[in-house]
């Protein structure tokens, strides 16, 4: 094995030490950061947590295992006088160590996971309303309550931040972005930055999350670089759904009752090196949180022609395609097919680099559900700019295409063709043909859950589906965020319908309240057996 940090696996194995106690000794070996071989009897610790995915989910959720909780500051006033009452009965307890049903009761918010909405009001308390407050809560680094773990990621910290489009602005606001213990404000002018507005750039967000990681010192979780390819149980303690158990040997089982945390799992990757080349590596844990996002995929359209190399799918494709001037001069026009907000920046894009745009979407225009309606006008200006286009400059039968943007609702796209035409059909089942210079598809995205069973589908609501963060969320437990269909696997951020930064901590905390519920437990066992009793 070669090995090139021995100083953090020193950090692991004292960390180690620490959460199982003194007692545990010899018995525990430094855990191999790229382990070449694959052999149970081989590997050396198994690991708490495992964390797949670097972004700010992994972030936050790897700060609180670190220690980091947070309590009711002491001159804090919430506005909410109902959850202020809850928050004063258990001020001397962190929120971590405090019944999340019964403070979530009664809450409301934009998203779906109760404790998401708990945590944001405690942070943001009263946002939606369009106030300003400071959060109520302050932290403290308690380092007794460390969960080992590492966070696993294919870029540097911050994930899907770094491959964003650089030309649009976020649509949240900079501290809606932040992350605990370090505002965002603060960063950027430590940075000597001018904050034009309270929205940002996505290249802004992403340093500071890199940055994040190395202040609050976190980088000895993180590994770079590694790609996972498989996330398999050894074993299991019930019959699988379709009543086929798997047969465990009894060589196994005994390794099993030798080591003070479960190896329910077992991870296995590559790790790129610095000359290119590929390091397996396999790791096992008692846990694995899932925190991946939902960008590896990009949603498709399943039509013919859709391949073809005039055809995009992402908006930084399309980005890199205006940018290098493959479009300037063209006469026919770009389709844009889609009606979210990513389709909106390319309509932007196109539209101010003076591309005539052909715009493609299922919906109507007044259809309530529409991401521009959730928006205010003073706050989004350029969006709405894009909506007032959809509604006013739409096709019709009796007049040509118009020179700068023309939309087409309730149409769909039939074909691609390669001579760059595009059929399209409306609803009543009418077909037109449109000559195009590129199109631009930007109807959504999936994770990528290739290293499960199933591709992920089985611990979706609905497992005949992928899991997508709006139609197919991973099934959850509301306060846990463990997984109903699968035990100490657990899922947070976009895999679970938060989208947004500011509620995808929220997961962060129900994962830490539950490993910190089960440590006590061990922790309790332990010692009850006289720190010799097998787990």
């Amino acid at each position: 094995r070669n090995y090139s940090d021995t100083e953090t696996e020193g950090e692991i194995f004292n960390s180690l030490v620490q959460y199982f106690g003194d007692n545990l000794g010899q018995k525990v070996k430094a855990m191999p950061l790229v382990e070449e071989t694959s052999l149970l009897e081989d590997s050396s610790v198994t690991l708490p947590v495992v964390v797949i995915g670097n972004g700010p989910s992994g972030i936050c959720l790897s700060y609180m295992l670190s220690g980091y909780r947070p309590y009711l500051s002491s001159e804090a006033i919430h506005p909410n006088t109902i959850l202020h009452s809850k928050l004063e009965e258990a001020r001397h307890l962190s929120i971590v160590d405090q019944d999340l049903e019964y403070l979530s009761e009664g809450l409301e918010g934009r998203s779906s996971n109760p404790v998401a909405v708990l945590f944001d009001t405690l942070l943001h308390p009263d946002a939606d309303f369009g106030y300003d407050y400071p959060s109520v809560l302050h932290w403290k680094l308690e380092q007794h309550h460390y969960i080992p773990h590492l966070v696993l990621g294919k870029g540097p910290p911050g994930g899907a931040w770094h491959n964003m489009e650089g030309s649009m602005l976020t649509i949240s606001f900079g501290n809606w972005m932040e992350l605990p213990g370090l505002k965002f404000k603060d960063w950027v002018s430590s940075k000597r930055r001018n904050l034009k507005g309270d929205r940002v750039m996505p290249e802004e967000i992403a340093r500071y999350y890199k940055h994040y990681v190395k202040v609050m010192g976190l980088q000895k979780n993180f590994r770079e670089n590694t790609y996972i390819t498989s996330v398999s149980r050894l074993y299991r303690d019930q019959v699988d759904n379709d009543g086929q158990g798997r047969n465990i040997s009894t060589q196994h089982l005994q390794i099993e009752k030798s080591k003070f945390t479960k190896r329910n799992w077992e991870i296995r990757g590559y790790q790129r090196v610095g000359d290119g080349s590929h390091i397996p590596f396999c790791l096992f844990a008692e846990n694995v949180a899932l925190a991946t996002g939902t960008l590896d995929s990009p949603g498709r359209l399943e039509v013919e022609g859709e391949d073809f190399p005039f055809v995009f799918h992402s908006m930084s494709e399309f980005g890199a395609a205006v940018s290098k001037g493959k479009l300037r001069g063209k006469m026919d026009p770009v389709l844009i097919v889609g009606s979210g907000l990513t389709a909106a920046d390319a309509v932007l894009c196109a539209y101010n680099n003076n591309i005539p745009v052909i715009h493609v979407f299922r919906r109507r225009v007044t259809d309530p559900d529409l991401i521009f309606k959730q928006l205010p006008k003073k706050l989004y200006p350029e969006y709405h700019k894009v909506y007032h286009m959809m509604c006013t400059q739409s096709y019709s039968s009796d007049s040509s295409l118009l020179s700068d943007y023309t939309s087409f609702p309730e149409h769909r796209v039939l074909a691609f063709k390669s001579d760059m035409k595009c059929a399209l059909q409306n609803l009543s089942g009418l077909k037109r043909v449109f000559k195009l210079s590129a199109a631009v598809v930007l109807v959504g995205s999936h994770p990528n859950l290739s290293f499960l069973k199933e591709q992920g589908r089985y611990l979706g609501r609905n497992s005949s589906l992928p899991i997508a963060c709006k139609g197919n969320p991973v099934e959850i437990d509301a306060y846990t965020y463990e997984c109903v269909k699968e035990a100490n696997l657990f899922a947070l951020g976009p895999l679970v319908g938060d989208n947004f930064v500011r509620f995808l901590k929220g997961g962060a905390l129900g994962v830490t309240r539950c490993l910190a519920i089960r440590q006590k437990k061990k922790k309790h066992l332990f010692v009850e057996r006289g720190g010799d009793g097998m787990m």
